[in-house]
């Protein structure tokens, strides 16, 4: 079939196989174009390894230091009349490379949050690695099912104790209009911090740590985001950041841990704003990345998801001197993006942002441009009016 994007609201509903490999293909070329990352991870697993964060992260340990890896995800295949979900063909593309290159790749699709799943990722790591020495925790998802009672939690996008009002922008239509979110019960607060907080980060861990699949000095790292004071009421202040907050108190319980069990450590790892399928999702946002990426390309110190984690993993995991932490036991790899001149220029920008003076003040063109290669779109060297099997196994 002829594969086009079909963007609904936030979200593409198709995925391009071959532009999907020609992504992964990009980022497996930077990190390997950085070289060798010394003493870095030998074995490692990475939750949530499909896109974004998970997927930089598992392509970043395998061609930046050589490690085995083993992926858990929950993405869906391609069925008749309809394209797999980009996670999938993101996965079998770096399955591909990496065992072309020598390494082990073997990977898990299912709900992380299961027994079932952890049971059988202990079971593989037992049977094929002995143990891991990194564990990577990047899931990224709307809802969770609770083990032992079958209750379903889902997370919601919503302040806390008051009504939040600012601009936001429609980036398929380029209109920018002022949204209005209606603060969240504590229902659906408890449910956000059950689904992103960081009890299943614990759990895994817990798990990994009593069948002894934690290598000696073994660490865990998961990822979250502050950003600035005008995303704060739907972000760190709202739902999410209540989710973080719980993630962060999940990463002094595992850091304990670990260093009781052979000196290993496990940290929060505080990321860019890029154009994730997450972040999409999240109302006022898309307009501040926008304004972000034009300041930040014209500094030349735009980074996207292999960047940050390429130099997550060799200037703090495996930097010689070891990770440098703020005053809260986090690493920032915002750090270019909380640049108080930088962050100067996006309010500056802000309140004169229209839908008519959008393309002048934002990179709205490059949020574009990046949303739809996430789907596998846009990557040069592939023809898109060419027939495409979207018929692919996984690997």
């Amino acid at each position: 079939m002829i594969i086009k994007p079909k963007v609904r609201g936030f979200v593409c509903v198709t995925a391009h196989p071959a532009g999907c490999a020609a992504h992964v293909q990009e980022w497996i070329t930077h990190v390997k174009s950085m070289g060798p990352i010394k003493n870095g991870p030998r074995k490692v697993l990475v939750i949530g390894s499909s896109t974004g964060y998970g997927l930089a992260s598992r392509v970043t340990a395998a061609f930046g230091s050589g490690a085995a890896t083993l992926g858990v995800f929950f993405e869906r295949p391609s069925e008749e009349g309809r394209t797999a979900t980009p996670g999938w063909y993101n996965t079998i593309a770096f399955t591909r490379a990496a065992r072309e290159a020598g390494l082990y790749a073997s990977n898990i699709n299912g709900d992380a949050f299961s027994d079932e799943i952890k049971a059988q990722a202990l079971e593989t790591i037992r049977r094929d690695l002995g143990q891991v020495d990194l564990v990577i925790y990047s899931l990224a998802s709307p809802r969770r099912t609770m083990p032992k009672t079958g209750a379903v939690h889902k997370s919601v996008l919503k302040p806390v104790g008051a009504s939040y009002t600012n601009k936001t922008v429609d980036t398929d239509k380029g209109i920018v209009s002022s949204v209005t979110i209606e603060p969240a019960n504590e229902q659906e607060i408890a449910d956000t911090v059950a689904v992103m907080g960081g009890e299943d980060w614990e759990l895994w861990m817990n798990a990994l740590a009593g069948a002894k699949l934690l290598a000696p000095g073994a660490e865990s790292v998961a990822y979250s985001y502050i950003g600035p004071e005008v995303t704060w009421a739907i972000y760190k202040n709202g739902t999410i950041g209540l989710a973080k907050n719980d993630l962060e108190r999940a990463s002094r319980n595992i850091d304990s841990m670990l260093k009781l069990a052979g000196g290993g450590r496990a940290f929060i790892s505080v990321n860019k704003a890029l154009v994730t399928q997450a972040s999409s999702a999240i109302p006022v946002v898309p307009l501040y990345i926008s304004i972000l990426y034009k300041i930040m390309k014209a500094n030349g110190t735009h980074e996207g998801c292999i960047e940050q984690m390429q130099r997550l993993f060799a200037t703090h995991i495996y930097a010689p001197a070891g990770p440098r932490f703020d005053e809260a036991g986090r690493v920032r790899i915002d750090d270019l993006e909380m640049k108080p001149d930088v962050q100067a220029a996006v309010a500056s920008i802000w309140p004169g942002v229209t839908t008519e003076s959008l393309s002048a003040l934002t990179d709205i063109a490059g949020y574009r441009t990046e949303f739809l290669k996430l789907f596998g779109f846009g990557l040069p060297g592939i023809d898109y009016d060419a027939e495409v099997e979207p018929h692919v196994l996984m690997l």
